[in-house]
């Protein structure tokens, strides 16, 4: 993609830019990630952009802190698998 390219990319309304660095995924506790679980599970978004963000949000932290996601990656609907 050029730079002409992404000029004539329109915004999605409803849909904001996520950014999320390493150092908040590494602040982030169980209680945090409980909370963004939770919201998943109810799936009360107003926008299906605000499900995908945190959907995205809960798949970074899987793969930074595997440890704090175990609990809720069936939210992913991703199998752990062998490539042996």
């Amino acid at each position: 993609m050029n730079a002409g390219d992404k000029s004539r990319l329109q915004e999605v309304p409803g849909m904001k830019k996520a950014s999320i660095s390493n150092r908040d995924i590494a602040a982030m506790s169980v209680a945090d990630v409980a909370e963004l679980a939770a919201r998943l599970e109810r799936d009360e978004y107003k926008s299906a952009f605000e499900g995908l963000e945190d959907w995205h949000l809960l798949r970074a932290i899987a793969f930074q802190r595997p440890e704090l996601v175990e609990p809720y990656i069936h939210l992913l609907d991703l199998e752990p698998y062998d490539e042996a």
